[in-house]
Parts: C-alpha cells; sequence; structure tokens
C-alpha cells in the first residue's frame, strides 16, 4: 500500500507546517492509502544545562511536552474523521540523547502506548560548548561540531556511532523500531572544502550498524527531503547504504519528512524509480 512514513505537523515549531487536516487530505488525493504522523518527541527535561550553540536550534527543535495531550487529542480526532480514506497512524520522532535515557524511558513510558508508529533519530551531536545540532545549517554544523572534532569524516564517525548507541539503546517496549533519515550528517557535504566520502573505517561502521539493524529486525526510514537539500540533493541514506541495507533484507518505509504542504509526497515517484 501506498505509505508515507514520516510526516510532522502545526505542533512542530520549525518551518511553516499547515494545520495537519490539510496535509491529510493532500495525501489522500495523491493515493496514499497509510499516513504516519510522527512529530518530535519534546526534548528531554534537562537538556539546556547541555545545549550548546545558536539558542534557535534547541527552541524550534520539537513540540512542547505541554503540547503532547493536545497532539494526540486532534491526530486522533483526524484518525477517526478520516478512517473511511486512509490509515493514520500516531506516533514521534524521537531523538535519542545517550545522556539523557532515563527521561526517554520514562516519557515512553507515560505515552508509548498510544502510539502504533515511531522514528528514532539522531540530530545533535557533541561538539563545542556541548550538545549541537548537526541540521539546522552549515555554519552551525561545520564550526559547532566539523571543526570541533577536527574533519567531517570525524564528525561522519561521530554521528554513526551515535545511531548505533540508539539501536542498542534500552528504552523500554515502546521504543521506535525504524531509524530516521541515517545519512544526515552529509546534510551540507557540497558546502564543505574537505573529503566528505566515507573512510574506510567509517564504511565499515556503516556495514556494522546495518548488520545490527538487521538482527534487531528494525527497519529503515527512506527518506526523500534529502532530495531538496542544496547541499546534499540525495535520498537519506544515500545509494550505497541503501543497497548495502537491501542485499541484507533491511526493509525501508518511504517518509516524505513532510513540514509543509507542498512536501506531501516529495520524492515519492523518484524513489520507486530509484529503487
Amino acid at each position: 500500500m501506498k505509505r508515507d512514513g514520516h510526516t510532522h505537523t502545526e505542533f512542530c515549531p520549525h518551518g511553516k507546517v499547515e494545520d495537519t487536516e490539510l496535509l491529510i487530505k493532500r495525501a489522500i488525493s495523491l493515493g496514499f492509502k497509510e499516513y504516519s504522523v510522527t512529530e518530535h518527541a519534546p526534548l528531554p527535561t534537562g537538556i539546556e544545562k547541555l545545549a550548546a550553540g545558536d539558542s534557535v536550534v534547541w527552541t524550534t527543535a520539537s513540540m512542547s511536552l505541554n503540547d503532547v495531550d493536545n497532539y494526540f487529542k486532534k491526530m486522533n480526532n483526524l484518525r477517526k474523521k478520516y478512517a473511511s480514506d486512509i490509515i493514520i497512524h500516531i506516533g514521534f520522532e524521537l531523538d535519542y540523547f545517550s545522556e539523557f535515557e532515563g527521561w526517554t524511558r520514562d516519557f515512553l513510558a507515560e505515552y508509548g502506548s498510544q502510539t502504533d508508529d515511531g522514528i528514532l533519530s539522531v540530530h545533535f551531536l557533541e561538539g563545542e560548548g556541548g550538545l549541537r545540532g548537526i541540521d539546522y545549517s552549515f555554519e552551525e554544523y561545520k564550526t559547532g561540531v566539523v571543526d570541533y572534532l577536527g574533519s567531517f569524516q570525524k564528525a561522519q564517525k561521530s554521528y554513526y556511532q551515535k545511531v548505533l548507541t540508539s539501536l542498542e539503546a534500552d528504552l523500554g517496549p515502546f521504543k521506535p523500531t525504524r531509524l530516521g533519515h541515517i545519512s544526515l550528517c552529509q546534510k551540507f557535504e557540497r558546502f564543505f572544502d574537505e573529503p566528505t566520502d566515507y573512510s574506510s573505517e567509517n564504511i565499515a561502521l556503516v556495514h556494522t550498524l546495518l548488520t545490527r539493524i538487521k538482527q534487531e529486525k528494525y527497519s529503515l526510514d527512506l527518506n526523500t527531503a534529502g532530495f531538496y537539500k542544496q547541499g546534499y540533493q540525495q535520498s537519506y541514506p544515500q545509494v550505497w547504504i541503501t543497497g548495502k541495507a537491501i542485499e541484507l533484507g533491511i526493509p525501508f518505509v518511504y517518509g516524505s519528512d513532510t513540514h509543509s504542504l507542498a512536501d506531501v509526497g516529495q520524492g515519492y515517484e523518484k524513489i520507486t524509480q530509484y529503487l
């Protein structure tokens, strides 16, 4: 069935996301039969102690904890309203922080029973002054992470180590079992004047990650938003990782990563040809 497994809502404070009902109606008109609403879960309480860099990265990263109940209420109402037209799944795109595994486990214990889909992602890495965002802007990633760690490939290694750690983490029974956009560290690769390809060490690390994904029976977000990023212009993950995952039999779920009405269904035809 034609399914979009990664979308956002007006509860997301970055971008200009229209009312979710409009997005769902657009998805129906495009022939989608399943639609997963996966809003950015609230960041852990206390994250501000480790947050560094541009404050906007943090204030716009996720929905507020105070919005969670309203989020479920609205999405459940939409699920019922459009039940005859489309299957709507409700969940979170959950950020992994090794420093806040306990908080995250407690959050999922409280709200996870209300979800039936979800994505586990890494958007932040250790950098200058604390945790830094890796996909907010080229400048933030370069100065806060790449320069701090010493090279693009060292940042790449840090990212994949974090993704692997997120896979291994015990976050309880409601932990999402699909990893989001696992080549996000490459988002600004075209803007760097240093090597951004994968070192042999990092290729081996990706292979280890994929092997563990297969063993744990996780799936991967095949995210088309990357096609439309000026510094990247590929899917997340890119061709060689996708090919290796297919060889291993790892399932993919198409994700538009919709943050606006114009994004609904983006790249779907491209990705079917690509596969």
